[in-house]
C-alpha cells in the first residue's frame, strides 16, 4: 500500500462513492421489490387461479434471493474499502492531516451503517409479507377445500330442499372469502404502521446520534455557546443592577 501517496486515498474514496452509489441504486430497486410483492399479492385475493400467483411468486423470491446477494457484496467491498481507508489514516505519514481524514472516514462509515441498517429492514419487512402471505393462503385454500366438499355433497342430492341449501352454503362461502380479505388489509394497514414507525424512530434515533456525534467533534462551539450564554447573563444582571440604582435615585428624590 502507497501509505505516503495521496493519491491512494483519494483513489479509496472514489471506490467507496462508487459503491455507495451502486448501493443505493440496488436498496431502491430492493425496496420496490419489497413493495410490488406485497401489491401482487393484494391484488390477486380472492383469485381461485394457482397456477400464476405461484409462477409470479417464484420468480419474484428469485429476484429476492439474487439481489440480497448482491447487496451483500457491494456491502462487504464497501467495508473492505473503509478498512483500507482507516489503516491508511492511522499511518504515521499522514498525522498532519488525521482530523480531516478521519472526519471523511466517519462520514463513510456511518453512510455504510445507513445502508446497513436499510438493507435489513426491507429484507425483513419482504421475509415477513412473504411468511404472512402464506399462512394466510394455505388458510384460504383449507376453507376453499371444506366448502367445495360441503357444495360437491349438496349438489349430489339433486333435491330442491338440497339446492337451497346449495345457495345458502354460496353465500356463506363469499362472506366468509370477504371476512377473509378484510382481515388481511387489516394485517397490511397495521403492518404499514408499524414499518413506518420503525423507520421514523431509527431516522430520529440517526439525526440526534449525528447531532451528538458533531457536538463531540467540535468542542470549541460549545464553549463559545457557554461564553456567550455567560456574557448575556453578567449583562443583564449588569443591567437590571443599573436600573434598580437609577429607580432608587428617583424614588428618594421624589420624596426630598
Amino acid at each position: 500500500m502507497a501509505g505516503g501517496n495521496s493519491n491512494y486515498w483519494e483513489d479509496l474514496r472514489k471506490q467507496a462513492r462508487q459503491l455507495e452509489n451502486e448501493l443505493d441504486l440496488k436498496l431502491v430497486s430492493f425496496s420496490k421489490l419489497c413493495t410490488s410483492y406485497s401489491s401482487s399479492r393484494d391484488g390477486r385475493r380472492g383469485d381461485s387461479s394457482d397456477t400464476t400467483p405461484l409462477l409470479n411468486n417464484s420468480t419474484q423470491d428469485r429476484m429476492f434471493e439474487a439481489m440480497s446477494v448482491e447487496i451483500e457484496q457491494l456491502l462487504a467491498k464497501l467495508t473492505g474499502v473503509n478498512d483500507k481507508m482507516a489503516e491508511y489514516s492511522s499511518t504515521p505519514g499522514v498525522t498532519s492531516h488525521n482530523a480531516a481524514l478521519m472526519h471523511t472516514l466517519q462520514r463513510h462509515r456511518d453512510i455504510l451503517q445507513d445502508y446497513t441498517h436499510e438493507y435489513h429492514k426491507t429484507k425483513s419487512n419482504f421475509l415477513a409479507i412473504r411468511e404472512r402471505e402464506d399462512l394466510l393462503g394455505s388458510v384460504r385454500k383449507d376453507i376453499d377445500v371444506k366448502m367445495s366438499t360441503k357444495i360437491s355433497q349438496t349438489y349430489k342430492s339433486g333435491s330442491g330442499v338440497n339446492n337451497r341449501r346449495t345457495e345458502l352454503f354460496l353465500k356463506e362461502h363469499e362472506h366468509l372469502r370477504n371476512s377473509d380479505r378484510l382481515i388481511e388489509d387489516t394485517i397490511s394497514i397495521a403492518m404499514a404502521t408499524k414499518e413506518n414507525m420503525t423507520s421514523q424512530r431509527g431516522f430520529l434515533k440517526s439525526i440526534q446520534s449525528r447531532v451528538n456525534t458533531l457536538a463531540n467533534r467540535f468542542p470549541a462551539i460549545n464553549s463559545l455557546i457557554q461564553r456567550i450564554n455567560l456574557r448575556k447573563r453578567r449583562d443583564s444582571l449588569i443591567l437590571g443592577g443599573v436600573i434598580g440604582v437609577c429607580t432608587i435615585l428617583l424614588l428618594l428624590y421624589a420624596f426630598h
